[in-house]
């Protein structure tokens, strides 16, 4: 088994950090669009409406982040 040098530790570095920001962006932004949702579902009494709304909007963002960091690379 060969060793890696370090130009391929820094890549392998650099990929695992920019999968890792994108996996982390798209968690929060679906977690936040449900809480949101959750929230005013309860504050409106209006059971799945703004839950499904928001969430939908959660993966929207998530998917706009994504491709803004990707746009970065």
């Amino acid at each position: 088994m060969s060793r890696l040098d370090s130009e391929d530790r820094k890549s392998i570095t650099k990929a695992m950090s920019i999968f890792s920001q994108l996996a982390i962006t798209a968690v929060v932004c679906i977690v936040f669009g449900l809480l949101i949702g959750i929230g005013l579902d309860r504050l409106f009494n209006t059971s799945p409406l703004f839950l499904i709304i928001f969430s939908l909007l959660g993966c929207v963002a998530s998917i706009k982040a994504m491709v803004e960091i990707a746009r970065k690379i």
